[in-house]
């Protein structure tokens, strides 16, 4: 695993950088924590360590409130200055984000890299993934965020539980239908906000199934990019 510290506006923070293994699709995708957690959460290492096994360069970063213990997370544009910054470090010093590009996370990790790409349409981003999308807050289906969706412009894999009090799969399946072929949805039956289970001893079976879909997917649209490319 490798460290890069990142500069952001005034301070900075640190990436870490998970290797392919084996063989490598030649693609990066950074992988933003959620709102309560920081890049060192079960959840992230876990998907971090699988995914670059699987191989793809695997990269995880904290924002800002995370790297400085911060509880309270940041506003929306000083989190989306971090994940640019990191947008930024990874393609200069990773070599496969200069082939293809992903970028994502869990919750509102996911939720902050989707206004990032949708801000800026020159970003070297090929595609997103998104962990348990939160559409509007637990409770209130009113407050939704969405609006901006059709404006990323590029493939997007909402994985999505249908236990989650974020949103489930039947009201991301009308976003989803609008957006038309950039938006690809993987419910997951029975999973909550990160995809758990009731069925304890079927839970790797899930993260596995969400793993495999991510590499699948995101290995399609780096082999598609490279033949373009010739």
């Amino acid at each position: 695993m490798n460290k890069i510290t990142v500069p952001v506006e005034t301070s900075a923070t640190t990436a870490l950088v998970y290797p392919a293994a084996g063989r490598a699709i030649g693609a990066t995708f950074v992988l933003a924590h959620g709102a309560g957690t920081g890049q060192q959460s079960g959840f992230i290492v876990s998907f971090a360590q699988a995914l670059s096994a699987r191989g793809l360069d695997l990269v995880t970063f904290n924002f800002l409130y995370t790297e400085q213990r911060r509880k309270i997370p940041d506003r929306a544009p000083l989190l989306e200055s971090c994940f640019r910054a990191v947008i930024a470090a990874v393609v200069d010093q990773v070599a496969s984000a200069r082939t293809a590009l992903f970028i994502g996370g869990k919750s509102m990790g996911g939720r902050i890299a989707t206004q990032v790409a949708a801000a800026d349409a020159q970003l070297p981003i090929d595609g997103l993934v998104l962990l348990g999308y939160p559409l509007h807050p637990p409770g209130r289906p009113d407050q939704r965020r969405d609006k901006h969706l059709p404006a990323v412009a590029r493939p997007m894999l909402f994985v999505q539980g249908t236990r989650d009090p974020f949103c489930t799969p039947t009201e991301l399946a009308p976003i989803a239908e609008a957006i038309g072929t950039d938006a690809t949805l993987l419910p997951i039956d029975g999973g909550e906000h990160s995809f758990k289970i009731a069925r304890k001893e079927a839970q790797v079976e899930v993260y596995t199934r969400v793993q495999d879909a991510i590499v699948t997917w995101t290995s399609a649209i780096a082999a598609a990019k490279r033949r373009v490319g010739r």
